[in-house]
Order: C-alpha cells, then structure tokens, then sequence
C-alpha cells in the first residue's frame, strides 16, 4: 500500500514538473538557484522544489516610448515621443543580466531620446527625422547588447511644438511663400518688359505697322457693343501734319 502512494506521489511531481514551452519562447531554467540550461520548444520536465524555470517570449515587441520634454540645439522646447520594436536575442543575458528587460529597453530609450534631440536644431529634427531615429536605433541596440536584446527600429512618432512656436513657424512660412510670389511676379514683368520693347522695336521699324496695329486693336474693341471706343490717331499722320507745317 505504501508502495502505491510513494509511485503516486513521484507520478504527480512528474506531472506538475511537466511544462510547454511554446515555439515563440525559451525557458532558462535553474537548478538550486544556478543557470542550468535552455529549454527549447517543445515538452520539458522541471523537477518541482529542486529547478525552477523562467519564460522568455522571443518574438519582436512593439512599445511606445511615453512623450518627452526635449530641448533642442537652439534652445526651443519640443514634446517627443516615440515607438520602439525590439526582441530578445539571447534568453539567458535577458533574465540574468538586467531585471525587467523592457522596463529597462524603454528607460534607456526614453534617456537616448532626448540626448539626441538635444543635440539637433528645431529644423533639423523636423526635416530629418528618420536620420534622429536611425541615430537613436544604434545607440540603444547597442547599450543594450549586454542584456541579450537587439534593437529593430525606432521611430519618432510625433514632435509636439509649442503654440507661439507653432504660429511663428506659419508666420515664417507665409512670409517665404509672399517673398517667391514677390519675385515670380518680378520675374514676369521683367518677361513681359523684354517683350513690349521687342514688339515696339519691330512695328518702329516697318513703314505703316504702327497703324495696323491700331487697326487691329479697335477691331478687337468692336466685337464687344459694351465698349467705349475712343478713336486714336497713329503716330503717322501727326508726323505728316509737321511735315506740311515745316514746309510752310
């Protein structure tokens, strides 16, 4: 009888020692307290009250990095935030080498952050933002090597400006798109200056081109009974009244 109760009692240590470790992790397992080995995918034993066991999930993770108050190169004042992707490379370096891994993954990244936002000017951290997070990838994958954790990518999400920042920049804005309408305008009227000067140099020269012209512009002043046509006199004919008045 006593047989049966001590194969039952093994049977059960047996049974709650069983564990599933899924495909998406690894188990670090420990014997008295010490790194004993990895635990695969796949059915484990874990002999109760002498090992113990910890769960790592493997597959890449996607955090936000909470908003931040940054101050730029030039000393203006931002709110940044971020998303970062990461995963465990190494299991064992993930338990044994820092304590809650993601808590530290996303304190670092939050320190990294607004050293590097530090480091830029407001223009630059507007038009180059892949380049900021790039720079922001390597030196947290970097640090953070030692633990077994391998960076994927970063991405600055939103840069937060304050609101008379905001209305400056609309204010510089406008002003850059007045200053290019400024100078296309100045550009046509210099176009159309060569032009006028082209035109009055060729009809000056043709004998009678002046009045054709004259001609053809009243022509078009009659197709609308609307208009006032006040009748202009070519330069030709004064002309020939001087003439007649020298002669006399």
């Amino acid at each position: 009888m006593v047989m049966y109760y001590v194969i039952g009692i093994v049977v059960f240590f047996i049974l709650t020692g069983l564990k599933v470790v899924k495909e998406y992790e690894r188990g670090v397992k420990f014997t008295l307290g010490k790194y004993t080995g990895m635990m695969k995918p796949g059915l484990r034993l874990v002999i109760p009250i002498l090992q113990t066991w910890q769960r790592v999930d493997i597959r890449v993770k996607a955090v936000d990095v909470p908003d931040q108050d940054c101050i730029t190169k030039d000393n203006i004042s931002v709110n940044v935030n971020a998303v970062i992707y990461y995963k465990v490379s190494d299991a064992q370096k993930a338990v044994i080498e820092v304590e809650q891994f993601m808590f530290a993954v996303s304190q670092l990244a939050q320190t990294t952050m607004r050293n590097i936002v530090g480091e830029v000017e407001l223009d630059e951290l507007l038009s180059q933002r892949d380049k900021i997070s790039e720079k922001i990838q390597k030196i947290v994958d970097k640090a953070t090597d030692p633990w077994g954790i391998r960076v994927e990518t970063v991405d600055l999400k939103d840069v937060i400006l304050p609101q008379d920042m905001k209305r400056t920049i609309s204010k510089q804005a406008e002003a850059e798109r007045e200053k290019r309408a400024v100078i296309i305008k100045a550009e046509g009227e210099v176009v159309a200056a060569t032009n006028m000067a082209k035109a009055a140099g060729t009809l000056g020269k043709k004998t009678g081109a002046l009045h054709l012209r004259t001609l053809q512009t009243l022509n078009d002043l009659s197709s609308d009974q609307s208009n006032t046509v006040i009748f202009a006199v070519p330069l030709e004919i004064l002309r020939a009244f001087e003439g007649l008045k020298g002669r006399k």
